[in-house]
């Protein structure tokens, strides 16, 4: 019961998200495959880390194809995903925890990029 009401909030959540909001959801989201991931390769558990490591691939592949490139910063976020997404390759295949946080790290630079672009956004409204 408890369950069912967490996924009808969840579900809710993102059904009432504006487009800023969900692109953060999606940041979260990788952030947190990748610590499943990470928890994988401590546990020597290497189906975990690579279910983890493709979902999160997936979603940087999410925010790399829905970029608006009639604005010039798309090419440098393009870059990144690129960049980001290959890591992720790379961590898979040879299970290498120090590329794993490489990937991490970038992603939750690009994360906290995003949250002050919302800020910023958020106060140019006012």
């Amino acid at each position: 019961m408890v369950n069912n009401a967490a996924k009808a909030y969840g579900a809710r959540k993102v059904e009432t998200a504006s487009p800023a909001e969900l692109t953060l959801m999606l940041y979260e989201g990788a952030i947190k495959f990748c610590n499943i991931a990470m928890a994988g390769l401590e546990q020597k558990d290497y189906e975990k880390t690579n279910l983890n490591i493709q979902k999160a691939r997936k979603i940087i592949v999410e925010l790399q194809t829905t970029l608006d490139h009639k604005y010039k910063v798309a090419e440098e976020f393009d870059v990144i995903y690129d960049y980001i997404y290959h890591k992720l390759v790379e961590a898979n295949v040879k299970k290498d925890a120090a590329v794993l946080e490489e990937a991490l790290s970038q992603i939750r630079d690009m994360r906290d990029v995003w949250k002050e672009v919302m800020r910023l956004a958020k106060g140019s409204k006012l």
